[in-house]
Order: structure tokens, then sequence, then C-alpha cells
């Protein structure tokens, strides 16, 4: 009877995507997802963490390096595949990994979805279920459309630092104006006409 072992077995791989907006440093989402994760359900999960509005058609547009437009993929099929029907590992194998995201296709508001590796499985403690959001910064994507805009944004011309000199201490302003409303409080009977 022979024993085999296994040497080095490959553990099941994860993908993690960044979704974020163009030249904004103030947002970002980093999802991972199983090969096996259908588009579909990566637009589920990012509408239910975005807020994004749950009446739109789903739509993703993958990007070569110069934002031309390669495939679209939609609930409907729009001669690629559905959104069902198409894998986080098909495309990466296919070396789709450059995305827009269609969440409002109506008033044409998008986001991007950047490819950034593998994760190992074992790498990831504690996520039952994927895709899962596992890094977040920002307020949602509507924030921004609606003037929200982060520090890190901001022109460094605009950005003024905080000094100690000019915090200044309260408790004392606090004190003085304790004492004049005690004070203010005082009544003397003698001037207190009873009826």
């Amino acid at each position: 009877m022979s024993i085999f072992v296994l040497q080095n077995p490959k553990q099941p791989m994860l993908y993690r995507f960044r979704v974020h907006l163009p030249n904004i440093k103030g947002f970002s989402r980093v999802y991972l997802l199983r090969p096996t994760t259908t588009l579909y359900t990566f637009s589920k999960k990012m509408t239910g963490d975005m807020e994004f509005p749950y009446d739109q058609i789903v739509l993703y547009k993958s990007v070569d390096d110069l934002g031309t437009a390669l495939h679209r993929y939609s609930t409907v099929d729009l001669g690629f595949g559905t959104t069902d029907n198409i894998t986080a590992g098909k495309l990466v194998k296919a070396g789709e990994t450059e995305f827009v995201y269609f969440y409002d296709t109506t008033n044409k508001l998008s986001v991007l979805i950047s490819y950034e590796g593998e994760v190992q499985d074992n790498e990831v403690q504690g996520i039952s279920s994927f895709p899962a959001l596992v890094e977040q910064k920002g307020p949602n994507p509507i924030d921004f459309i609606n003037g929200y805009v982060a520090f890190e944004d901001l022109p460094q011309k605009e950005r003024i630092p905080v000094e100690d000199d000019d915090i200044q201490d309260d408790d004392e302003d606090n004190e003085e104006d304790e004492i004049f409303a005690e004070e203010e409080d005082v009544v003397d009977e003698d001037e207190v006409d009873y009826i």
C-alpha cells in the first residue's frame, strides 16, 4: 500500500480588487473575491456597502491602460456574456484587470475597479463569506458628488496646520462666565414683591 503526501498543496486563492474614484485620494474600498465570484454577486455587495441605487442596471466596462473599452458586461448580454456568468477568475485569467463600474447608468455615475493581486486564503482570518470588504477609506461616492472634499484632496496651500499657540485654554474663560452667571442668579429678598 502506497501513501502519497502532497508537497506544498496549492492553497485556495483570493483576488484583491480596489474600488476608487479618479483623481480622488480620499476614497477607496478594497474587496477580496474568490475566483468563482460572479460580477453580479460583486455588484450586489458593492451596492449594499456603498449605498448605490438598487433600481439601476448592472454595467461593467473593462478597459485597457489607456482607458479604451475592451468589453462590456451587464445583466443583459452585450455580446461578451452576462454578469451572472462572468467570474473574477475568468477576467483575471484573460488579463482584464481594470474596470469602470456604472452604479447609476441613468446619471452616468461610476467608480473604477482595479485588480491588485492574489491573496492566499490562509492569510485571511475571520472572513467566512466572499466577496468581503476588507478596507475602506472616506465616505460613499455620492458624497463626493455632493461636494465633500477629503483632506488629502485639498491643495497643499489650503491645508493650514494647527499649532499649539493657536489653541487657547478655554478653562479660564469658562470660570469667569460661571462666576457672572452665579451672581445673576442671586436675588435679594427685599427686592421681591410678594402678592
